[in-house]
């Protein structure tokens, strides 16, 4: 499984589905704009490689990578 932790600097990707059912994290995630077929691309990642920033929907999103682990992507 392909997750967006794995996503290099500069690649755009697309979800495929966020794991976690019924975690509020999954919750979140889907809350924040991270839905199914939606594109997102890595910016940036801090220095020690937590946290990560995404463009999603014309906005910037940073998260954790250990969320980011809950993102299938293709």
């Amino acid at each position: 499984m392909n997750t967006l932790e794995n996503l290099k600097i500069g690649a755009t990707a697309e979800v495929v589905s966020v794991h976690g059912e019924g975690s509020s994290l999954r919750r979140r995630l889907l809350d924040m704009g991270i839905t199914p077929k939606t594109k997102i691309k890595l910016v940036r990642i801090a220095p020690f490689g937590d946290p990560m920033e995404f463009n999603v929907r014309g906005y910037s999103l940073t998260i954790r990578k250990s969320d980011a682990e809950f993102v299938e992507i293709r």
